[in-house]
């Protein structure tokens, strides 16, 4: 569904990249996770699949469709997009803001009100009660749902997903990732996600693409990833969950003493 081949993205004319020769291959109905540090190169290699970011050199298909040779604007309106801080426009009701890509598509009304009625109860915003609101009347969590509607109103299969949960509170972080994963194979869709949050790329990806240095050093199911890092930083990585889990188990069973 998505190629990358040798993709390179340099800012200052080619005398580094942040980016630098990066090959990935995303199979249709896939979740991979591109999971680094800040400035690893991974939100840059998400923006550049519609263009968002032009490559500096090699090149990017789409349904067998180089992203280089067509038109942007017409790539980014059939890629799903939803990022941190979701994005909505202020000034437009929740059912304006979900319908914002059809209405440029050209779609009749009675066409936007029903595609925007499905999707507002799909991710459980029941469109009586907050089609007509305005995004500041939401809470964080039922504006990314917003978003995630949004991205998907004009019936994209592909979906890029750039630390879209990042800024919410742990509870209802977990839960929309179980809603987004079940959303994802129900519909189908095709996901680059973005995260530098081990245990949601653990729990989200199909397969895990840890980045450093604007290069994939590890690319693998979960349990391949965790089991054979064969890198260090991929091992420091994977480290971090074990971590966790300890330190969990260290306080229950101090509980348990007191």
């Amino acid at each position: 569904m998505i190629r990358i081949e040798r993709v390179g993205k340099s800012f200052d004319g080619g005398r580094t990249f942040v980016v630098d020769d990066l090959s990935l291959h995303v199979r249709e109905g896939e979740i991979v996770v591109l999971l680094g540090e800040s400035g690893c190169g991974k939100t840059t290699t998400l923006k550049m699949i519609n263009r968002l970011v032009e490559p500096t050199r090699g090149d990017i298909f789409v349904e067998g469709e180089s992203v280089l040779r067509g038109d942007p604007v017409r790539l980014r309106r059939r890629i799903g997009y939803v990022f941190q801080g979701v994005g909505l426009f202020p000034h437009m009701t929740i059912a304006e803001n979900v319908g914002a890509v059809p209405r440029l598509l050209g779609w009749d009304r009675g066409r936007i009100r029903k595609r925007v009625g499905e999707l507002l109860e799909m991710v459980g915003l029941p469109v009586e009660e907050y089609a007509g609101r305005l995004p500041s009347a939401l809470s964080g969590g039922q504006r990314q749902r917003v978003g995630l509607a949004r991205a998907l109103a004009a019936e994209p299969r592909v979906m890029l997903m750039d630390e879209p949960l990042g800024a919410l509170d742990p509870v209802t972080r977990d839960g929309l990732q179980d809603e987004l994963h079940a959303l994802q194979r129900r519909l189908g869709l095709t996901v680059v996600l973005v995260t530098h949050d081990m245990t949601e790329a653990l729990l989200m990806g199909d397969r895990i693409a840890v980045m450093q240095g604007g290069r994939i050093v590890r690319l693998g199911s979960a349990h391949e990833v965790m089991s054979d890092p064969q890198d260090a930083y991929a091992e420091r990585l994977m480290a971090m969950p074990k971590r966790q889990a300890d330190a969990v188990e260290a306080i229950a069973r101090g509980g348990e003493g007191g």
